[in-house]
């Protein structure tokens, strides 16, 4: 598996399985001098944590990182930065009874086919059990950022049909809002809305997909390298390597196919806006504008659901797929990716922020 890698100049690896004793992140490419402890990335796994409230998998991850390299006396030396999270709640014992067919929605088929096995405890090296090792580097990368005054926002935006209507520009302490929610929603009527919608989805033994929203304050002018390393195709590539993400857009999105020119068309202005809209969302031509970033990362509903599905076994013979009793799922998978979509774009940004320090004299 030769994919674990992500980033040019600041540079992340991830490594370890669900079920397996630890899950970490080397980090390489991180200047020097960022000050930087554990409770910094401890702070962010407990955003991103299961065993929270009703809303998320009851697995009991504490998620306490351990920095093993790369930092003394408080600030990071510019050696490879080594970040160890132990799993603690790890029940492999549900997995037994159907290890050996292919979970609907799942890794086990493509896993199988490609490499001739699968860490059937939990999903092994496909499982979100992964991301953790995402949010302790985002947590890193936005040390960094802090020192720019490049602010990361991310928060619900929709649970299945019922979907948030505020204008995040306008919106007071947005990122603490967000936070304060048990599923990151920053507006309390629709986020009773899409709670009420998890648990009926939840009752009928059933899940749902979500869309997070993600918006970057302060952004400076100049971040993407064209032709293959753009910013919003940094984000795509960060945000559709995320477990169940299904689709990524930038500014208007896809609605953009239904606007014209002049509608979607951003006009310069005078002033500290720069253009009078932001349709694009914050590029053009794959470079930062200036202008708040802006995106929404689509989420499918979670794979594993109490209800009865059809399958096969491994050697083929159609078989009723049915989740043992006691296991641990989230109902709605987008919630607990919040702030790991923060988290990525904090990397991409961060990364772009230190390929930009070439791009002129």
């Amino acid at each position: 598996m030769a994919s674990n890698s992500f980033g040019n100049i600041f540079r992340i690896t991830t490594w370890g399985e669900s079920h397996g004793k630890a899950v970490g992140v080397v980090i390489d490419g991180c200047p020097a001098g960022v000050q930087l402890d554990e409770t910094d990335i401890n702070t962010a796994l407990a955003l991103r944590a299961p065993g929270n409230n009703q809303y998320t998998s009851p697995r009991k991850e504490p998620d306490k990182a351990e920095i093993y390299s790369g930092v003394f006396e408080g600030k990071t030396t510019g050696a490879p930065i080594s970040i160890i999270i132990m799993n603690k709640d790890a029940d492999s014992s549900k997995y037994e009874p159907i290890k050996h067919l292919l979970r609907p929605g799942h890794a086990n088929y493509t896993y199988i086919e490609k490499y001739g096995c699968f860490d059937h405890r939990g999903g092994g090296r496909a499982s979100a059990r992964e991301t953790a090792c995402r949010v302790a580097a985002g947590a890193v990368a936005s040390k960094i950022l802090q020192e720019h005054n490049i602010q990361v926002i991310s928060y619900m935006k929709s649970i299945g049909d019922q979907k948030l209507e505020l204008n995040p520009l306008t919106t007071d302490n947005l990122k603490l809002a967000s936070q304060n929610s048990p599923i990151f929603c920053p507006d309390t009527v629709a986020e009773k809305n899409m709670m009420n919608a998890i648990e009926i989805a939840k009752n009928e033994g059933d899940s749902l997909g979500g869309i997070v929203e993600f918006i970057v304050l302060n952004m400076p002018v100049g971040l993407g390298d064209p032709i293959y390393e753009k910013l919003e195709a940094n984000l795509a590539k960060a945000m559709m390597s995320l477990p169940a993400s299904k689709g990524v857009e930038l500014g208007e999105g896809f609605h953009s196919a239904h606007m014209r020119g002049s509608e979607h068309n951003d006009e310069f202005s005078a002033g500290e806006t720069i253009t009078s809209t932001n349709h694009a969302g914050g590029t053009l031509a794959g470079i930062s504008t200036g202008m708040p970033l802006i995106g929404r990362v689509a989420f499918k509903p979670t794979s594993s659901i109490k209800k009865p599905q059809n399958t096969i076994d491994a050697e083929g013979v159609e078989q009723k797929f049915v989740l043992p009793e006691g296991s641990r799922h989230d109902p709605c998978v987008a919630i607990r990716a919040v702030p790991i979509v923060e988290a990525m774009c904090a990397l991409v940004l961060v990364d772009a922020l230190l390929m930009n320090k070439g791009s002129k004299i």
